[in-house]
């Protein structure tokens, strides 16, 4: 396997900028020189990162040159351009070793600097034959093509953070919803243990406080239950396996939808509930997954509604259509909030100290989906009203 050059990140970075063959393209055009390339220069190192060769000079990105052998070693070391129109006319270097040994008689180097000030390395160009560079035209188009690397060099090292940090956070958060997921379905167990002990209750001999305890306490744990499957819910969605709905012709929706009412109104006794139920026809549903609707939206509503302003719930069947609504009084929902109410782990802060996981909504809205149906909200500063509809067919 062939070693990878330790400046490869650079050359890579340089190689991913779709602009430099035509910055060196165009300084070739412009000046005429055969060789142009951009160069990392350290004090130790002059490494080719991209040229564009017309006299065979023979570097291709991750050749080297002793870098004391170059004039782009002292553009670094004394952080200054270099410009010679022709070497032999040249009182500074008509007798230095560099062009003697390197056959040129024209050469151009300028700084490429990061955005931090810290010195990249060079755009430079060499030729055999003398070229006039000496030019305020030339010496533009060569600050601002180095100018232009060296925003690349910093546009791409951003990116590739902004991608490394990305990946992080999809394994982070892919870490934490085996997690949720895992969690949810261990408290499966404790629950399910919970409600075989309130029937072992209900059936002793206990009086009617204790009856009644026992209804908060199943109501409690019925709640709980419903929280977990909203968990295992969004769990599933986010790894692709969605809500599955399996739909039946039901005559019994009715007393599911009576017996959330009763678990909820025994957490609430004092938020009274109004019902309006009328299915005179059998319901084409998974009657679990509309139970489970229901749930998230009577308990949003006791949630978020006026304390003793009753909470409307309205369902009807036709041969055509299932309608089931659940209205709240209270404050209206404002016109921030409605574009992410239906969105997962999204929570209102009007009654922080009873907030949810904030998935109720979501898990609602995916459940009206898997029917084909539509989970719509109205509010305004008489009502909020929450109103699922589906063919029943």
């Amino acid at each position: 396997m062939m070693k990878q050059h330790d400046f490869q990140n650079d050359i890579d970075a340089i190689a991913r900028s779709k602009a430099v063959p035509t910055l060196l393209e165009t300084v070739q055009l412009a000046t005429g020189m055969g060789f142009t390339a951009i160069a990392r220069v350290t004090t130790s190192r002059w490494v080719t990162c991209r040229a564009v060769d017309n006299i065979s000079f023979g570097l291709t990105p991750g050749d080297e040159l002793d870098v004391e052998s170059t004039l782009c070693h002292e553009v670094r070391q004394y952080d200054r351009e270099i410009v010679i129109d022709d070497v032999h006319d040249d009182p500074n270097y008509a007798n230095h070793h560099c062009p003697a040994r390197y056959g040129f008689r024209s050469y151009i180097s300028v700084p490429i600097r990061r955005a931090d000030g810290s010195f990249f390395g060079t755009l430079c160009a060499i030729d055999p034959e003398p070229h006039k560079l000496n030019d305020d035209r030339i010496l533009s188009m060569f600050r601002l093509f180095a100018k232009l690397v060296g925003e690349s060099l910093d546009a791409d090292e951003a990116l590739s953070q902004s991608q490394t940090e990305l990946t992080h956070e999809r394994e982070l958060a892919g870490v934490q919803e085996q997690f949720i997921a895992i969690l949810a379905h261990d408290l499966r167990n404790p629950i399910n243990a919970l409600k075989s002990g309130l029937r072992l209750i209900e059936q002793g001999n206990i009086d009617g406080r204790g009856k009644d305890l026992v209804g908060l306490m199943r109501a409690s744990v019925n709640r709980m239950g419903l929280l977990i499957e909203n968990l295992l819910d969004q769990a599933r969605n986010r790894s692709g396996a969605g809500i599955v709905i399996e739909r039946v012709r039901t005559d019994d929706l009715g007393a599911s939808l009576n017996q959330i009412i009763a678990e909820l109104q025994a957490v609430a006794p004092n938020q009274p509930i109004e019902v309006d139920v009328d299915l005179p026809v059998p319901v084409y549903c998974d009657p679990p997954r509309v139970s489970q609707l229901f749930s998230n939206l009577l308990a949003n509503a006791i949630t978020h509604g006026a304390q003793g302003s009753p909470i409307k719930v309205k369902a009807r069947a036709t041969k055509d259509s299932f309608t089931l609504s659940v209205a709240n009084g209270g404050e209206r929902i404002t016109d921030d909030k409605m574009p992410t109410l239906f969105m997962p782990f999204e929570r209102g802060d009007d009654r922080p100290s009873r907030e949810g996981l904030g998935l109720g909504l979501f898990i609602a809205s995916e459940i009206a989906k898997g029917h084909d149906g539509t989970l719509k909200v109205q509010s305004d500063h008489v009502e909020t009203v929450f109103t699922f509809k589906m063919p029943n067919t």
